[in-house]
């Protein structure tokens, strides 16, 4: 089975180029998707962060405040460090869980799309790396018109992940996403044929 990463940093359109890969068929493990479903799978989790943090980042419910939460702890890294300490090695469980399913499955081809798959160290899930990138203006111009975040929020989330250019290093393929959408169909449609002509 192989296994590829795609990731790249906030508003850099990972979730265009993610699209266009789901229509080719291509089995997926969505990392943002597991960093929510572990608090149903892990019910013991929302009590540790309630007694590490706050118990009004909570609803009534039980359900995290994640705007409010999400300002926090990008605002202050020490505390975003510790909350990645509690909640990462329960997200990388399920991602080594829904890999072993797939291959039991007899899928050919499964897309790890994880934003922070290097900062986390999990270039050794997948044998291949795909960084979708874009410049750190355009970056910003997304998150405030896409989020309605202010200049501060935008900065202390671009801030909170490794900076694109040393992302470069880590990876195999880059698609460019700082043009048009025709431009980046163009190299995601390059990059499909690829990762067939891999697969064989």
């Amino acid at each position: 089975m192989l296994k590829i990463g795609l990731t790249g940093g906030i508003a850099t359109g990972k979730s265009t180029v993610s699209s266009m890969l789901k229509e080719e068929g291509f089995a997926f493990i969505d990392a943002d998707i597991v960093s929510i479903e572990v608090f149903t799978l892990y019910p013991s989790l929302t009590d540790e962060l309630k007694r590490t943090f706050s118990e009004t980042f909570f609803y009534e419910d039980g359900a995290l405040k994640r705007r409010e939460f999400g300002n926090y702890i990008f605002k202050y890294s020490k505390e975003r460090v510790k909350y990645e300490n509690i909640i990462i090695p329960l997200i990388k469980d399920r991602i080594k869980e829904l890999f072993d399913e797939y291959e039991k499955k007899g899928e050919k081809v499964v897309i790890l799309d994880a934003p922070t798959l290097i900062e986390n160290n999990m270039q050794d899930y997948v044998d291949y790396i795909i960084l979708v990138w874009t410049n750190s203006q355009e970056q910003i111009k997304r998150l405030i018109n896409r989020n309605n975040f202010t200049r501060e929020e935008a900065m202390d989330r671009i801030n909170s992940q490794m900076n694109l250019e040393k992302k470069k290093k880590y990876v195999d393929f880059i698609i460019d996403n700082s043009d048009s959408i025709e431009s980046t169909k163009e190299e995601v449609h390059e990059l499909i044929s690829l990762i067939k002509m891999l697969n064989n």
